[in-house]
């Protein structure tokens, strides 16, 4: 009998051991449906499209993350002219639970996806397939240019730039799809959130984004590479062994002192420096708080306390995006495309576990504006991985309003105006922990 409970321990601890962050960090969902805004109305619509991840499995080898790529953010509208919105993807994602560096030349990040965000959503890297044509001196690819010589993919000196090329057309969740396929070039965290706030989006639809970013902290895991690397937030340990407190993890890419291109336009207000992606350039520094040519680094994080290589979300000081934004030009380990259409092996679900979330305890709430008067905001600063019911109670205790936060979102809202004035309570509660703050609304 004895014999016969130590290998079941040992069972157990080894399946313990296997699932892994790279198992058990994607956001499940099988019954919440995702929104989307329509240009003039900010009231989002039902898309009927589930939200998060369906289902994640795994072999010895491989996780594999069923989803249809929908955040359970409102997407859209889009300004720019682009007529898709957000559909779903029925895509399944094979990822290496075991990746490993590419010790020859290395891989250059590809159009379309190169990763997975923990929400199903894609990760793009920094192109929006136009170019600059030397031919004709003119931009080439992408809608309402000619094609490039060579097609899709080849190529080209000078490659745009998305993240300011395309600004009109990213939501307030710094998103936009292509022929449907809703996806990020860059950290998804609300345009309205950032310290200086570069689009005026969120004005009249707004949205949060998959996490809100919390310089206090070691910002989340978010997603993975192509290759099976982490994609971390924006905050991270100073130094790669953990030590040193948390801090802004930098790109190493700065843009070059330049004022011509050769073979391309020269930098002017249309085609300013940024513009396109050459017009940066790789310094290698010394400080451990920076990242290498890939937007990575060898380094211990809260996932990973033995190491591992990570991409980090890069932002400026003012957490507006900033090159190469997530992963790239080129990756850092061994590639393959993770996209399939078929899972051709044995594999065990992963059914996420059920009780008190222990990140929900590391997550800090801001509400706002305290004292109030109208709208009263309650934003999660980090990333909300279990189901939140947000409870608006009354200074003689009874129930106000309620609502929810479901995982992938940050905020939620009470309107203030039909109340009386005096001090309320807002109960944040999953249900096996809770947070309360005193409001006083005038």
């Amino acid at each position: 009998m004895k014999v016969f409970l130590l290998l079941c321990i040992l069972l157990i601890s080894t399946n313990l051991i296997s699932q892994g962050p790279a198992i058990t960090s994607w956001l499940q969902n099988t019954s919440q449906t995702g929104s989307y805004y329509m240009n003039g109305n900010s009231t989002p619509v039902s898309n009927g499209i589930l939200v998060n991840c369906q289902q994640v499995e795994y072999s010895n080898d491989f996780v594999y993350v069923t989803t249809e790529g929908m955040p359970s953010y409102p997407t859209g509208p889009f300004l720019d002219g682009n007529p898709s919105q957000a559909q779903a993807q029925g895509r399944i994602f094979k990822l290496p639970l075991s990746p490993e560096p590419n010790i020859g030349n290395s891989t250059s990040t590809t159009p379309g996806n190169i990763g997975v965000f923990i929400n199903g959503v894609a990760l793009f890297d920094y192109r929006d397939g136009v170019a600059w044509n030397p031919q004709t001196n003119s931009l080439c690819g992408g809608p309402g240019n000619p094609p490039c010589p060579g097609g899709m993919g080849a190529t080209m000196d000078w490659n745009r730039d998305a993240i300011p090329a395309e600004m009109e057309g990213f939501d307030c969740s710094k998103g936009h799809p292509a022929m449907g396929n809703y996806h990020h070039h860059q950290n998804p965290s609300a345009f309205d959130l950032d310290l200086n706030v570069v689009s005026s989006i969120c004005n009249l639809y707004d949205a949060e984004g998959l996490y809100a970013i919390d310089p206090a902290s070691h910002s989340p895991l978010i997603g993975y590479a192509y290759d099976g690397y982490p994609i971390y937030g924006a905050y991270g340990f100073k130094n790669a062994d953990g030590t040193g407190g948390v801090s802004r993890i930098k790109s190493s890419y700065q843009l070059q002192n330049m004022t011509t291109r050769n073979n391309g336009p020269d930098v002017s207000t249309t085609y300013f420096l940024g513009y396109f992606r050459e017009d940066y350039e790789y310094v290698n520094q010394t400080a451990e708080d920076y990242l290498d040519e890939h937007n990575g680094r060898i380094c211990v994080t809260p996932e990973y306390p033995n190491g591992t290589y990570a991409y980090f979300c890069t932002v400026d000081e003012n957490h507006n995006s900033y090159y190469p934004y997530a992963v790239g030009p080129s990756f850092y380990g061994v590639y393959s495309n993770a996209s399939v259409n078929s899972i051709n092996e044995g594999t065990t679900i992963y059914t996420s576990s059920v009780g008190i979330d222990e990140s929900f305890e590391q997550l800090d709430f801001d509400v706002f504006p305290n004292p109030g008067m109208d709208l009263l905001a309650i934003q999660a600063n980090g990333l909300v991985k279990s189901p939140l019911l947000i409870k608006l109670i009354s200074p003689s205790g009874s129930l106000v309003f309620e609502t929810r936060i479901f995982p992938g979102q940050t905020i939620a809202y009470f309107d203030l105006q039909s109340l009386r004035q005096g001090v309320y309570v807002v109960d944040i509660d999953t249900g096996a922990s809770r947070k309360t703050f005193k409001v006083v609304h005038n």
